[in-house]
């Protein structure tokens, strides 16, 4: 059996149990925060845990090293329609140590995308239309840098509003322990 097909049964025990109820909520945030963090499986259920978020408290949204990578991509419009449409009013972007995107080789994950099946040729046609492979794969040498640059790119956003915090901080995957890097709202005066 795969997966996918282990997913779908168990979905559907899940519904004819009415399992959905204890999860049920509205789709705005009762904390009205916004939070940016990495994809790291470790947090998944660490991350809400260690803040005291339940489910319906936060809009979560995830990228690999909780990096703001293009000021009009996916994950900057996430936060403008969580703040604009959805009441966020206020902005977390948590990192974490020991992130795998700290450890990215741009090179290496071409190459892995070779031995993937990529063929080369749509690599190098990629480089020559101008995709900056060494940017877009960028990795990061301190998480509290990596931090402090996509709250940055946030607070510094043409769009995004001037009287929303945006924090940073960065949480120890084992433990939970959230340090603070950026109060936003000392930012703010």
């Amino acid at each position: 059996m795969s997966l996918l097909n282990d997913i779908l049964e168990y979905n559907q025990t899940f519904i004819e149990r009415k399992d959905y109820e204890k999860y049920q909520t509205s789709k705005f945030p009762d904390k009205k925060v916004a939070i940016l963090s990495c994809m790291d499986t470790r947090l998944v259920e660490l991350l809400p845990h260690a803040m005291n978020m339940r489910n319906g408290d936060v809009k979560i949204i995830k990228s690999a090293g909780a990096l703001v990578s293009h000021p009009f991509g996916s994950i900057m419009r996430s936060l403008l329609v969580a703040v604009y449409e959805l009441n966020a009013d206020e902005v977390c972007v948590i990192g974490h140590h020991d992130c795998g995107m700290s450890k990215i080789d741009s090179e290496s994950m071409l190459n892995k995308i070779v031995e993937r099946g990529i063929p080369e040729e749509r690599i190098q046609m990629l480089k020559h239309s101008g995709v900056d492979f060494d940017q877009w794969l960028k990795s990061f040498d301190s998480v509290e840098e990596s931090v402090t640059d996509s709250v940055n790119v946030i607070k510094h956003h043409p769009l995004f509003p001037d009287n929303v915090p945006v924090h940073g901080l960065v949480i120890e995957p084992e433990t939970g322990k959230l340090d603070l890097v950026i109060d936003g709202y000392k930012e703010m005066n």
